[in-house]
């Protein structure tokens, strides 16, 4: 990369170290991020970071599973199949290795004070997920169906125990939120395959009599789209 260039993209993120990296499912991989310019980021349970790839000319976005305010941000990357630079990036990157990214960002945001949450989505949703639900009290209504290839895929979220849970095996999330059936009156945070995340939303909004507003969407992945893949 040009001196110059590199110069410019370290004006514009935040610098950190790679601290830890442990599997914490079959294909999905905790990364622990420390720096003092982490520090006071003060991000909203559902928001994401954008990291810079090796080239510096690459982005990839990763929701926050974990902040820390005295300088440490957590995120769970997932492995998969013909990996792009961003899972290839997760997968190899070792402590120590020095790691620049955006500030926190993003309005897939949990809204604390709905009368009722739901979540549905699958793998690529569950971090997010997880810092939503860590975030809300014991007393909050909780449903949701979340979809993954394997029982090893699941990620040990708060409130697991109210939320559906399926294998990836010919039913379709949209059938399953069909059974599932969420009243209107609260917030659904619909995540995951864009054109799942498409038919989901219309629905709830068409069918199912849901006002667009209280319907939180987030595509985190498309086949063959270039930055989704």
């Amino acid at each position: 990369m040009p001196a110059l260039l590199n110069r410019v993209l370290d004006k514009l993120v935040l610098h950190g170290t790679l601290t830890e990296a442990e599997p914490v499912a079959a294909r999905m991989r905790r990364l622990r991020i420390e720096g003092d310019e982490l520090a006071g980021l003060a991000p909203r349970p559902g928001q994401q970071v954008r990291v810079l790839m090796a080239s510096g000319l690459t982005l990839r976005t990763y929701s926050i599973w974990r902040y820390d305010p005295a300088g440490a941000v957590e995120l769970y990357v997932l492995d998969h199949p013909g990996r792009g630079p961003g899972a290839e990036w997760g997968h190899t990157v070792q402590p120590g290795d020095a790691v620049r990214l955006r500030k926190p960002e993003g309005s897939f945001v949990l809204e604390p004070e709905a009368a009722h949450h739901v979540f549905v989505g699958d793998e690529t949703a569950a971090p997010a997920f997880g810092a939503m639900l860590a975030a809300l009290p014991p007393e909050a209504r909780i449903s949701g169906f979340l979809e993954t290839a394997t029982v090893s895929d699941r990620l040990p979220l708060p409130y697991a125990d109210r939320l559906n849970w399926s294998l990836r095996n010919g039913t379709s999330i949209e059938d399953e939120v069909r059974r599932l059936a969420p009243a209107p009156g609260g917030v659904a945070y619909v995540a995951g395959e864009a054109r799942t995340v498409q038919r989901v939303k219309q629905y709830l909004t068409r069918e199912a009599g849901w006002d667009r507003r209280a319907v939180r969407t987030k595509p985190f992945w498309a086949p063959g789209k270039r930055g989704l893949e």
